[in-house]
């Protein structure tokens, strides 16, 4: 599938970018480098310019592989990277995916997630015909739970296997 825009209002989501016009490497790992973005994204570290790279280069073959609709949390009037949100684990057979959201440090706190991840969530449901979107988190993170709620989803329970790092993990559910 081609990256898609989407006019999220206050922002506006766009494929992850590193090139002449704009270079959201430094963004990356500002955000990988902050010690509560790495307690609740666990698969990544960004603490090169290569490595920001190759995040960069994994979102678009995913893209472009059907995994995962990835964008940039982007300012509308400098491109400047503000976070980012998405659907893995996408399954157009069985219409479902699992959504995820991040937002860099010094933006925490003013909706961007909440805003970001109600147009992917759209996007899913209009765009892919998605059926089930699914989120989840550390049940510590109690930002990631607000989120939830303030994006309609439905708290499921605890998942019946812990995170990597032990801590329950918590489901919740949005169907169309």
């Amino acid at each position: 599938m081609e990256p898609v825009e989407i006019n999220a209002g206050a922002y506006y989501l766009r494929q992850l970018r590193a090139d002449r016009h704009l270079d959201d490497r430094p963004a990356l790992m500002e955000a990988f480098a902050d010690p509560e973005h790495r307690r609740y994204v666990l698969n990544y570290r960004l603490r090169t310019t290569d490595e920001a790279t190759e995040y960069i280069t994994l979102r678009a073959a995913q893209w472009a592989c059907d995994e995962r609709c990835s964008w940039a949390v982007a300012e509308p009037t400098t491109g400047r990277l503000l976070g980012e949100v998405g659907l893995r684990d996408l399954d157009t057979t069985f219409g479902t995916a699992e959504a995820s959201v991040w937002t860099h440090p010094a933006e925490r706190g003013g909706g961007i997630a909440v805003t970001a991840l109600s147009a992917a969530i759209r996007f899913g449901f209009g765009a892919l015909e998605l059926n089930e979107i699914a989120y989840r988190h550390l049940e510590s993170n109690t930002a990631s739970a607000i989120v939830a709620e303030r994006c309609g989803f439905s708290r499921v329970g605890l998942e019946d296997r812990p995170s990597p790092t032990g801590e329950p993990l918590v489901r919740w559910v949005r169907t169309s």
